[in-house]
């Protein structure tokens, strides 16, 4: 189902595709505007991501901002959302994060059952209430792999797996040239973040203690361990995706939405694991 869904896909033209993308944008549009009135202002995207784009537009650092913690090309889509008024730009970011989780669910292979509890799940539906980025991260999944490190490294804990399963898929195919060829692109980029804005990653290690952490760090290691290890044996991105998280000693609930977009092609689980996850929501919400 998932390649006659590419296939209908790529069959289609430059005018169709022109037609449909416009007609995309005209929907997003007309959400949007009536969304703005009534949507929660999203914490993170209050706190952090838009005043960091507005601190870009100044000229100045982002990392001014207490809460931005990720790669500074991070921002470079919301600028233009930061300009708007605050409640409009969360509005249209919320849209935008909400149609990259479709994109990916169906380049993945999801089916239509697990794509609604894929975008049902507390993960997903906690990113876009909360104005997070994690779609930009998962978009990284399916994405070349020189273009798709740069969103997989916005969040370690989600996409440090998949890039470990890329640098031994390009060490396979084309050895150091390979490596070379797929993470130089990323690893300049990071560099220059660095010679810009000083040692900006210092403050990643005070987040671990937060209180809303909800990683399973250190307990989830071994299980971690042997996903990556699967992912390599086996040359299956998938298990690669599900082992980012349990290696990573701060892992959010949203955060945990690569680990899920890997089940995307198994319905059974994909429903199994959202419903689990839903148990423990209202468990914790009902103070069990």
């Amino acid at each position: 189902m998932a390649n006659f869904r590419a296939n209908s896909i790529s069959d289609l033209d430059g005018r169709q595709k022109t037609i449909i993308v416009a007609l995309l944008g005209l929907v997003v549009v007309a959400l949007a505007f009536p969304m703005s009135a009534v949507l929660p202002a999203g914490v993170d995207w209050h706190l952090a991501f838009r005043p960091a784009a507005q601190e870009i537009l100044r000229g100045h650092s982002p990392y001014n901002i207490s809460g931005f913690f990720n790669p500074p090309w991070t921002l470079i889509p919301l600028m233009p959302l930061a300009l708007l008024p605050e409640s409009l730009g969360r509005a249209f970011f919320l849209l935008m994060n909400l149609m990259i989780f479709v994109y990916v669910a169906y380049r993945l292979g999801a089916s239509a059952t697990t794509m609604l509890f894929f975008l049902l799940s507390p993960p997903v539906l906690h990113s876009l209430l909360n104005g997070n980025i994690d779609a930009f991260v998962v978009l990284g999944f399916v994405l070349p792999p020189p273009v798709g490190l740069f969103f997989l490294s916005i969040k370690p804990q989600i996409g440090a797996g998949v890039a470990l399963f890329w640098f031994v898929e390009a060490w396979r195919t084309g050895k150091l040239s390979g490596v070379l060829k797929t993470f130089a692109p990323v690893t300049i980029a990071w560099l220059a973040s660095f010679l810009l804005y000083g040692w900006w990653i210092g403050g990643w290690g005070q987040e671990v203690d937060l209180w809303w952490n909800a990683s399973m760090w250190p307990l989830s290691i071994p299980l971690g361990l042997v996903l990556l290890v699967a992912s390599i044996r086996k040359r299956r991105k998938e298990f690669a995706m599900a082992a980012a998280p349990c290696l990573s000693p701060y892992v959010l609930l949203h955060a945990w939405v690569g680990a899920l977009a890997s089940l995307m092609t198994l319905p059974a689980e994909m429903i199994a694991a959202v419903l689990g996850l839903w148990i423990i929501v209202v468990s914790s919400l009902l103070g069990f």
